[in-house]
């Protein structure tokens, strides 16, 4: 059923795409600036309809700050870049137009160091700098609509399980035996290529990575359609694109910016994605093997610890995130987690003491957990504070509205709880029960200022004001 969700969803993006590229514009142009940024927005809505983004602060946050220090080396943009993983297991990473670029958390485990996700995010950035995507969809224009979705099946969907379903959708079409309209052509990556080691080697890092990632990529492709990386299909000329790798290597690292020291967080990063967002089985497995092969190191500890959780082994889950921390001088993420294994075990003084002391203030789940905790131990004045922080600084993180509203209407602040579920169910995409809960904070509202402030939401669910502002 997921492959069959995943088909329609990127059948849909195809017509919009087809829709897009119907946009009017001189010949050899890409689509405007302002057209890639609508054509990134709908693409962004389809996506999440079908994939999930990890919205792990440790892992969102390191990835961003690699991509924004390569960001600092190159032109000014006249988008903002923002970078996110998707969790599927599959070797992927991709750039939409508008700046978004994606890595797929399976290649993110597959990485050994910044190098590699510097370069494979290099590569990416100089794909939306070239705008290579957007002269794709401008190019689209000569193909018919059912021509052009197949397509966009056959780039999206050509691993990870669907290749088969995703092929029999270019079956017929006037695409069938070319390539992919919106697969980058091998101009497109050596011009990426070539710009992207630039990036890199001006940012500091040895443009190695990029090399390095593509050999770990390129040895995943085997003889059977199904098992080649999606990234193969969408960037082709792996052979080629390693060699002029390695032969510009060799003529430019003398020439190469200074090397400075890395980002820092990968290890940290990289722990979280193999233990919790690979398959929970294996991940339990890899690191079990890691303590007993490193009984000392405490990434070891701090791996197992996490992919315990996934099975609800908390005692087991505290003792090794103990050792984990035991020593550590940078354990502020452990004691957070520590802090939150604590409330899953029912442990709600521990937990409220561990977050406590971690200084969670900076880490949107650390601080819902420190809330959560007040509201088991009865605090609950202090329990709406924290969670009234958190959103004050965490706008968009839609959990904490759902307790901002349970711990006001303990308090009998009945406004302030209709009006924070209503923008928890909101920013979830449930208008029914946003506008019940909005509603009702209108009833209750004792302000000109608070019946203005529950307006703003009512006319933020309004679906005709997402045209209205696609009109304009």
């Amino acid at each position: 059923m997921l492959i069959y969700k995943k088909i329609i969803t990127v059948l849909t993006l195809g017509a919009f795409l087809f829709g897009t590229s119907l946009i009017i514009v001189p010949e050899g142009r890409c689509i405007t600036i302002q057209e890639e940024r609508e054509l990134a927005k709908e693409f962004m809505a389809v996506l999440k309809t079908t994939y999930t983004l990890i919205d792990d602060p440790v892992i969102v946050d390191y990835v961003n700050a690699v991509g924004n220090r390569i960001m600092a080396a190159i032109p000014s943009q006249p988008f903002k870049y923002k970078f996110y993983v998707i969790q599927e297991d599959v070797y992927n990473a991709f750039a939409t137009p508008a700046g978004h670029i994606f890595i797929n958390s399976g290649l993110f485990a597959a990485l050994a160091s910044e190098e590699e996700l510097a370069g494979i995010l290099g590569h990416e950035i100089a794909h939306v700098v070239c705008r290579h995507i957007s002269q794709r969809i401008e190019s689209s224009k000569k193909i018919g609509m059912a021509s052009l979705a197949g397509m966009v099946a056959g780039v999206l969907l050509g691993a990870g399980g669907a290749g088969a379903a995703a092929s029999a959708l270019t079956v017929g079409s006037v695409a069938a035996g070319q390539t992919a309209a919106l697969a980058y052509s091998r101009e497109n990556e050596t011009q990426a290529d070539q710009l992207g080691l630039g990036y890199l080697t001006g940012a500091g890092y040895t443009g190695e990575g990029l090399l390095t990632s593509l050999q770990k990529i390129r040895s995943k492709q085997w003889y059977g359609s199904k098992q080649i990386p999606t990234y193969l299909t969408t960037h082709p000329a792996a052979e080629a694109r390693m060699s002029y790798i390695d032969n510009w290597l060799h003529q430019n690292r003398t020439e190469s910016a200074p090397a400075r020291d890395e980002t820092g967080g990968f290890p940290l990063a990289h722990t979280r994605i193999v233990a919790l967002y690979t398959d929970a089985k294996s991940a339990l497995a890899y690191y079990a093997s890691s303590v007993a092969a490193s009984p000392g190191d405490p990434l070891a500890h701090y791996g197992y610890a996490l992919a315990l959780t996934r099975s609800g082994k908390w005692n087991e889950a505290i003792d090794h995130m103990q050792r984990a921390i035991e020593g550590n001088a940078m354990a502020t993420h452990m004691l957070q987690d520590l802090g939150k294994i604590y409330f899953q075990d029912g442990q709600y003084k521990k937990a409220l003491n561990t977050l406590a002391a971690s200084r969670s203030e900076t880490y949107p789940e650390g601080q819902l957990y420190l809330g959560r905790s007040q509201l088991e131990l009865g605090q609950l004045a202090a329990a709406r504070e924290t969670f009234d922080n958190l959103v004050r600084y965490h706008e968009d993180y839609t959990q904490a509205y759902y307790y901002l509203g349970e711990s006001s209407g303990r308090l009998g602040d009945m406004f302030a709880a209709h009006y924070n579920l209503g923008r928890f169910y909101g920013l979830k995409g449930d208008r029914e029960n946003a506008n019940f809960h909005l509603n009702r904070a209108m009833k209750l509202a004792a302000s000109d200022a608070q019946r203005e402030q529950v307006e703003r939401q009512i006319e933020d669910l309004d679906p005709k004001k997402d045209k209205k502002s696609k009109a304009g």
